[in-house]
């Protein structure tokens, strides 16, 4: 399905994209869902990096795989691409004619890396005072490590996610999507679109310095809350909750589920249920508190339960006490399940260039009733655009 842009909150914003990989393109991306006119900047030799970060790949009509991979689809589609040389004379020129026509600017290049084009912060912002530059690094613009490259694994270790990720007695572990990447750009969106507001009633636009380590321990929330109350290190403890037991995954007679009891009545419902009456009334597991400092033990009693019959019987009986429960679902149980379904979670998008004429991309999840989300353009193939940014972004 694709929506009226006509209806869009960002109609007629303009973004010039300097950025690669993942967090710059999912926060272009997202203004681009929102209406905005997304120019996608791009290397001629090779384009953005994630073009080849495959398999899988794109098919074309005849089959044949593409150059663009499925990561790169992730985080491109509305948008328009432009291969320029930043390092030649006339690239300049032209990016200088681009920018005069741009409400923001979005880049990740090393810091300073853009000085040697004329094209930081300092060396645009006199000539547009308007405009929105957003810099997105590992480390930020200032502070010790601001000169060094930053990667989601590297900001993960780094920012502390790791060490709260992981069973007990295993490796740190990663989540598994570069969400630090996809966090910043989120907060990217956030910083632009409160730039943008302050333009509109000052008239001045501004630099955003974000980085992948700010944001990465921006969101470690109650893990982070913890250590700065009390001062103790937490522990990993795999699918466990630190402030909230029972809280993490269990095993059935058949298969995995998730038991989310998150306040003491819910425990109370599911000791009935689970025969485990007699957990009610015990000091040590009446009050999430307790429950808390007695974890291996209660959580013995419901492993224990839990086995004697199958996930589906569990979860029927769970949830019609409304019982906080749930399946552990692989990427297929998640895209075939009804509500998943019924709340668009995947969106066709047309594409002349794909061999089905489609691709199969992720629908944004906002749900705006006066301006919804608009699926324009499928990602781009390199340079695709170049006429049609000319004739529209300057006057060549």
């Amino acid at each position: 399905m694709v929506s009226d842009e006509q209806n869009s909150a960002l109609l007629g914003l303009k973004v010039l994209d300097l950025s690669r990989i993942l967090a710059g393109p999912s926060a272009t991306q997202l203004l681009g869902d929102l209406g905005a006119d997304v120019v996608k900047v791009e290397r001629p030799d090779a384009g953005d990096d994630t073009r080849k970060w495959g398999p899988p790949y794109v098919r074309d009509a005849s089959g044949s795989e593409t150059n663009e991979s499925a990561y790169y689809l992730c985080a491109n589609r509305n948008k328009r691409s432009i291969a320029i040389d930043l390092s030649s004379a006339d690239g300049r020129a032209l990016i200088f004619d681009l920018l005069a026509n741009a409400d923001v600017l979005v880049e990740n290049y090393k810091v300073g890396g853009l000085a040697q084009y004329g094209l930081s912060y300092e060396q645009l912002k006199s000539r547009f005072p308007r405009l929105i530059y957003c810099s997105i690094t590992g480390f930020g613009q200032t502070g010790p490590y601001a000169s060094r490259p930053g990667y989601d694994f590297l900001i993960q270790g780094m920012g502390g996610i790791m060490s709260l990720t992981g069973a007990p007695d295993g490796q740190p572990m990663k989540v598994g999507v570069g969400i630090a990447d996809v966090m910043t750009g989120m907060y990217a969106v956030v910083g632009i679109l409160a730039a943008l507001r302050h333009r509109d009633q000052c008239g001045e636009g501004q630099h955003i310095d974000i980085s992948l380590l700010d944001t990465q321990i921006s969101w470690l929330v109650n893990g982070a809350a913890n250590y700065l109350t009390d001062g103790q290190l937490p522990k990993r403890l795999g699918n466990g909750h630190p402030n909230i037991v029972p809280y993490q995954v269990f095993e059935t007679s058949d298969d995995s589920m998730i038991l989310a009891v998150g306040n003491d009545r819910q425990f109370a419902k599911f000791c009935q249920i689970a025969g485990l009456d007699h957990l009610i009334g015990d000091p040590m597991f009446s009050t999430n508190p307790q429950r808390v400092i007695n974890r291996d033990a209660v959580c013995e009693h419901i492993s224990v339960a839990l086995k004697t019959r199958s996930r589906s019987d569990w979860l029927r009986a769970l949830e019609a006490a409304d019982v906080p429960c749930g399946p552990v679902n692989n990427l297929q149980q998640v895209f075939d399940d009804p509500h998943v379904r019924a709340r668009g979670a995947s969106v066709e998008v047309p594409c002349a260039w794909a061999q089905s004429g489609n691709v199969t991309l992720l629908a944004n999840p906002l749900k705006l009733s006066g301006t919804p989300v608009a699926y324009r353009r499928p990602p781009p193939r390199l340079d695709e655009h170049r006429d049609d940014v000319l004739n529209t972004w300057t006057k060549r």
